[in-house]
């Protein structure tokens, strides 16, 4: 695994933030959202939970709490996989963006994961990780 030196390098934080991108794009698409302004404004927020937790996590310098921001994050996906689901219930997003939209989920909830388990395993203590590389 590579060593990552900022939490902009992390694969997972990258697509947190497309997913950030996206989910603003499709409120913006749609202004039957405006109506929904609660769900819109929880998408939103849960979305960038998701990136900040990670960046959060990473700038802590310990396993531990890296660990315990990843769950966070690892939950706002939960959440947001949930809203989106309302959001395609109350059509407020097509077909299209919902199957985009749950696969990117879905994808960063299973990233999250495993580089959980791969921390939990390792005798990786903190400082940037840079035994990530082993």
């Amino acid at each position: 695994m590579k060593t990552y030196h900022t939490f902009e390098e992390l694969p997972v934080w990258q697509d947190s933030r497309k997913l950030s991108i996206l989910i603003f794009q499709a409120i913006k698409a749609n202004k039957s959202f405006n109506a929904h302004w609660d769900l819109r404004s929880q998408l939103l927020k849960t979305a960038g939970s998701i990136m900040d937790n990670i960046a959060e996590g990473f700038e802590r310098d310990g396993k531990g709490e890296f660990l315990q921001f990843l769950s966070i994050a690892k939950a706002s996906a939960g959440e947001v996989r949930s809203q989106v689901i309302r959001a395609n219930d109350f059509k407020l997003i097509s077909v299209d963006v919902f199957k985009k939209l749950l696969a990117l989920i879905k994808s960063i909830s299973n990233q999250i994961k495993r580089f959980m388990d791969y921390l939990k395993g390792s005798t990786i203590k903190g400082k940037k990780y840079k035994s990530i590389a082993q």
